[in-house]
């Protein structure tokens, strides 16, 4: 009898040397690491967040030195730096915002199966990275 029943597969530990290099990660995995990446790139960058938000809407002084910033530099960080920054701003938000109404809409209505993890997950990154490229091409001057 027990020579029909199959071997159950063995789990062990995950070497990270050996075995991360190999291990396919599904989307659900790659949108809960990218939602807290983003979390914390948010974090990080929330001084200049504050700055950004201050200097846009102090005075009309403080707005030219805004979008000088975007166009000349500011200081010693070039204009293209700095843009590149503010649009890792712009990805971190929209990733955030939208894998956390996935996370909601999950919570709220129970939907916590594997297709619907899948294909939420896909539309997550999509979605978060045709709206960055999007607005990146309006922040470079493409459109």
């Amino acid at each position: 009898m027990t020579e029909l029943t199959k071997k159950r597969p063995e789990f062990r530990n995950i070497n990270a040397f050996k075995d991360l290099t190999t291990y396919r990660l599904p989307p659900a995995g790659w949108v809960s690491i990218l939602h807290r990446a983003s979390g914390g790139l948010m974090f990080v960058l929330l001084p200049l967040i504050v700055w950004l938000f201050d200097t846009s809407v102090s005075s009309e002084i403080s707005f030219g030195r805004f979008t000088s910033a975007f166009s000349s530099g500011l200081g010693f960080v070039p204009a293209w730096l700095f843009k590149l920054v503010v649009l890792a701003i712009i990805w971190a938000y929209l990733h955030h915002l939208i894998a956390g109404v996935r996370h909601l809409y999950m919570d709220v209505c129970h939907a916590v199966s594997k297709e619907f993890g899948k294909s939420s997950a896909l539309f997550t990154l999509i979605t978060s990275i045709a709206l960055t490229l999007l607005l990146g091409a309006k922040l470079f001057g493409i459109y």
